[in-house]
């Protein structure tokens, strides 16, 4: 007889759905020629330019990976990057309008790849709840914005 999902324990509904929406996700993505980590970049880029040591600490990823992140961006038109003049070795990324616009695309695309479930803004309260309570007891942090956990950071090499 089949274990009814119905009787799953929360913790594996909630790993089942983050699977499934995951797949979902970076196959609408890869579709647009754009990768999570990509997308992770023309997100936190929204204040501005940012260089890329900022970037890599803000994704919570090592630089290394950042740069390879920036360098797919950046031959796909997305990004541009350039050296600060104060400081040869740093360098800032900027969106460029593509990237503006790919970033947009993706917003749209979330109502797509993510039908609603009930009340969209009660399920996306209840995320963030999630989100914030596991960062707490994970890193000591609350989460926030400029903050939130996208994986930690792993010197393993980038699928890119």
């Amino acid at each position: 007889m089949p274990d009814p999902i119905e009787s799953w324990p929360t913790g594996r509904l909630l790993s089942t759905a983050a699977r499934l929406v995951e797949h979902a996700w970076q196959h609408a993505l890869e579709q647009r020629d754009l990768t999570h980590a990509g997308l992770i970049v023309l997100h936190l880029l929204d204040a501005g330019a940012l260089d890329q040591t900022t970037l890599a600490h803000r994704a919570r990823v090592e630089t290394q990976t950042m740069s390879r992140t920036i360098d797919r961006l950046e031959r796909a038109g997305l990004v541009t990057r350039a050296s600060d003049p104060t400081d040869r070795r740093r360098h800032h990324v900027l969106r460029t309008e593509d990237g503006d616009r790919a970033l947009e695309a993706t917003r749209a695309l979330e109502a797509e790849v993510f039908p609603s479930v009930g009340n969209p803004e009660l399920v996306r309260y209840s995320l963030l709840e999630i989100i914030h309570a596991a960062s707490r007891d994970r890193w000591g942090t609350e989460g926030d914005r400029d903050h939130v956990p996208t994986g930690e950071a792993d010197p393993t090499p980038d699928p890119e």
